[in-house]
């Protein structure tokens, strides 16, 4: 059990290193101090200068590293995130072909069913990935969905920012991630959620083949409007033409890219040039552990391999900014996150060494280069000799062959993680995928009714529908009526689980390691991926 914590975090200090602010200008100190008080920045300052009034006595802490702010990820699927790498079968062109295949039920759907169904698990499955998120550098991202049999439904509130629930903080207005079935079936009532939201990031377009684009085609109405505003932030938008990305610039709108996980399925992502020349907005989100990359840290060296491949398409400051400045401003939250300016959020995250480009020190770091991640201004994880310095620590782990320290501690803590340390969540979670079979016969051995007598929680796995709610659109192409692409069928997910038992699809399974440093298998089994391209393969061949 995590222990009481007594020692309070510093809530005046200064970060002493070199400073990539990712502002307006893209001002970058050699040597700067970063002063934060409370969880805001208050002045950012060459090391040299005087401290800002009230820093006189306040600590400096020398990072002897380089000072970003921390990275922003539209798009994953977070609960997914203990699954090992899925080795796709063949080549798709669309969403559907994939996601309604024998091999994905077995090896994605049977094994979070199983584990987010049942007690004791579904706790360790959003503590871990979202430890997950912070070891790489992440400090906003999506939620994590769940359901209890007691009929609330509510995000899981933790540590890392989730762009779908800020509590009403005015400097952060909720993006929506997904929308009601009828609002996703109806252009009118669709392009009224657009109008009424800030940020509406759904699957868009998701495949190569004409099916997958007639997503985009339905968006144009039959009385000739878009159903496009700048609150759009399209996810993947991969079968997009380049006049398509010129119709998404014209009315504002973004583009949200998952690289590996496109080539993964696909073979293909997306035409930076056409993106870049018809002036779409961009960021990066990761997807999921079972296409995608394990964290946004590793997207960005894909997302940067598949620009080499381009004929460097983006400069390496732009695929920074896809993950800060450019990210906050998609979701409206520039003025509050996404570079270090006085005034806005302390989210920071520190890199070892100073040398070089600080855009490509980003670019090819590695967890185990990351000594520190700063959240509203509380040290949240980073190497231990720099965490003493600036709070409590509850936790130490390694990564790779690096001691790092946790500080998972928090006022107002969710009940359902409470007292939950990392290293206990791990153990149960890879206890749990070697006992799949066992718990799924559990699981169907109890009453119908076992449950009813006592709140339980669930995830809720968006990947596969959710109660009266759709990730993506399904509007009628104009031509024929007909709704593109499939509903997402809860009532057939239902029927097959009634059909076949999960009992009978599970198999004992790894849980997905922590990151690349912990992660002997984890290049290997990208390369082998067989819809990766040799090009793409050769740039992450480390």
């Amino acid at each position: 059990m995590s222990p009481t914590l007594t020692i309070q975090p510093v809530v005046r200090y200064g970060l002493e290193g070199k400073v990539v602010t990712l502002n307006d200008a893209f001002e970058v100190l050699a040597a700067g101090v970063v002063y934060v008080a409370g969880n805001r920045i208050v002045a950012v300052r060459p090391t040299a200068a005087a401290p800002p009034p009230g820093f006189e006595a306040a600590p400096i802490i020398r990072t002897g590293g380089t000072i970003f702010p921390g990275m922003l990820e539209l798009h994953n699927h977070l609960s997914y995130n203990i699954l090992p790498r899925w080795q796709v079968p063949r080549r798709f062109t669309n969403r559907s072909q994939w996601a309604r295949i024998p091999e994905y039920r077995q090896f994605v759907r049977t094994p979070m069913v199983i584990l987010g169904r049942t007690p004791g698990y579904v706790e360790a499955i959003v503590r871990y990935v979202e430890a997950k998120c912070l070891v790489a550098g992440v400090t906003t991202s999506q939620g994590i969905s769940l359901s209890s049999n007691q009929g609330i439904r509510r995000y899981y509130r933790g540590i890392v920012r989730n762009v779908e629930d800020t509590q009403d903080d005015p400097e952060l207005p909720e993006a929506r991630t997904r929308i009601a079935d009828v609002d996703a079936r109806d252009a009118d009532r669709f392009l009224r959620r657009l109008q009424e939201s800030t940020c509406l990031l759904l699957h868009l377009s998701e495949g190569v083949d004409a099916r997958a684009r007639d997503h985009f085609r339905a968006l144009h109405l039959a009385d000739g409007r878009w159903a496009i505003t700048p609150a759009l932030a399209g996810i993947h938008s991969l079968a997009l033409t380049p006049s398509d990305y010129a119709i998404m610039a014209e009315h504002g709108a973004a583009v949200v890219w998952s690289p590996l996980s496109n080539l993964l399925l696909y073979g293909q992502t997306l035409d930076l040039r056409a993106v870049k020349e018809a002036g779409v907005r961009m960021a990066l989100g990761a997807d999921w552990s079972v296409t995608g990359s394990k964290s946004l840290l590793h997207e960005l060296k894909v997302a940067k391999a598949v620009n080499a491949v381009q004929g460097d398409v983006f400069s390496d400051r732009e695929l920074v900014a896809m993950v800060t400045r450019f990210a906050a401003d998609i979701v409206r939250w520039g003025k509050a996150l996404g570079s270090i300016e006085a005034g806005k959020r302390a989210d920071l995250i520190v890199v070892n060494g100073r040398a070089g480009d600080p855009y490509a020190r980003l670019l090819n770091a590695r967890e185990t280069s990351l000594t520190l991640v700063i959240i509203d201004g509380v040290a949240r994880y980073g190497q231990p000799r720099l965490m003493r310095r600036l709070g409590p620590i509850s936790e130490e782990l390694r990564v790779g062959r690096s001691r790092r320290a946790l500080n998972l501690d928090q006022a107002e803590t969710d009940p359902l993680v409470r007292e939950l340390t990392l290293s206990e969540a791990r153990d149960r979670l890879a206890d749990g995928m070697r006992r799949l079979p066992e718990l799924a016969k559990k699981r169907e051995a109890m009453p119908p009714a076992f449950d009813l007598a006592r709140e339980v929680w669930t995830i809720e796995l968006d990947h596969d529908g959710l109660f009266d709610e759709s990730q993506r659109h399904h509007l009628p192409l104009p031509e024929t009526g007909e709704p593109t692409g499939e509903v997402d069928d809860l009532a057939g997910l239902l029927a097959f689980e009634a059909a076949v038992p999960y009992s009978q699809l599970a198999h004992p399974m790894t849980l997905d390691p922590l990151t690349v440093a912990d992660d002997a298998r984890y290049i290997p089994l990208l390369l082998a991926q067989s819809n990766l391209p040799d090009a793409i393969k050769a740039q992450l061949a480390f």
